[in-house]
């Protein structure tokens, strides 16, 4: 899966001149939390709804309402916005965009493609991703499974649920409690669930749980 078939597009994008507020509407009203900057079809910046309210005066301040109306007004979208953006290839796959955020601590990249932005990846995005990953708008039986980490491991499990005639509809395959194991969840359906258990439990070394 690549960042190009899951990225949020058409992108909205907003310039640098835009003041505060009505970037705040803008985002209100398209229900996003980043925008990418763009002057003159370059990207030059990317702005979150955190560095918008961050910029606005603490609730401890002495000035009032209209006073810190006028401020806020005042200042625009390129003084706040982050500037040195990373950003990824519509070719990139999800899974490298998905690293690069968490350890960068960040919630959204711009997708490019010849120097344009066309979309934006977020952490909405991967989160869509992740409930299909595991299934969880579609019924089955779910189970999470401790096996060696060695070779025909799978090839058994896929064994034991297709002799009960089960059909994967998700699958993930995570760390273990050391090296030596990897741990698995999955769901299955057109399998009981006892029968499911029963068949199971002879091929993983923990059968940690299973419900529908």
């Amino acid at each position: 899966m690549l960042v190009g078939e899951r990225m949020s597009k058409p992108v909205i994008t907003i310039s640098p001149e835009m003041p505060i507020p009505d970037v705040l509407s803008l985002m209100k009203k398209e229900h996003i939390r980043r925008a990418p900057v763009v002057k003159k079809g370059k990207l030059i910046g990317i702005v979150s709804d955190k560095d918008l309210l961050n910029a606005s005066p603490s609730p401890a301040t002495t000035l009032s309402i209209w006073e810190i109306n006028y401020l806020v007004s005042k200042i625009t979208v390129e003084e706040v916005m982050t500037k040195n953006v990373m950003t990824v290839d519509e070719s990139t796959p999800i899974e490298q965009a998905a690293r690069i955020m968490a350890d960068n601590k960040i919630g959204g990249l711009p997708v490019m493609r010849n120097g344009k932005v066309i979309g934006i990846i977020t952490e909405t995005d991967l989160f869509k991703i992740f409930l299909e990953l595991m299934g969880a708008r579609e019924m089955g039986v779910r189970v999470t499974a401790l096996i060696d980490d060695q070779p025909g491991q799978l090839a058994k499990i896929t064994e034991a649920i297709a002799a009960q005639k089960g059909n994967f509809v998700a699958f993930g395959q995570f760390t273990g409690d050391d090296p030596s194991t990897r741990m698995l969840t999955f769901k299955v359906k057109n399998v009981e669930l006892e029968t499911l258990k029963k068949a199971l439990k002879p091929v993983v070394k923990k059968l940690i749980d299973i419900r529908a």
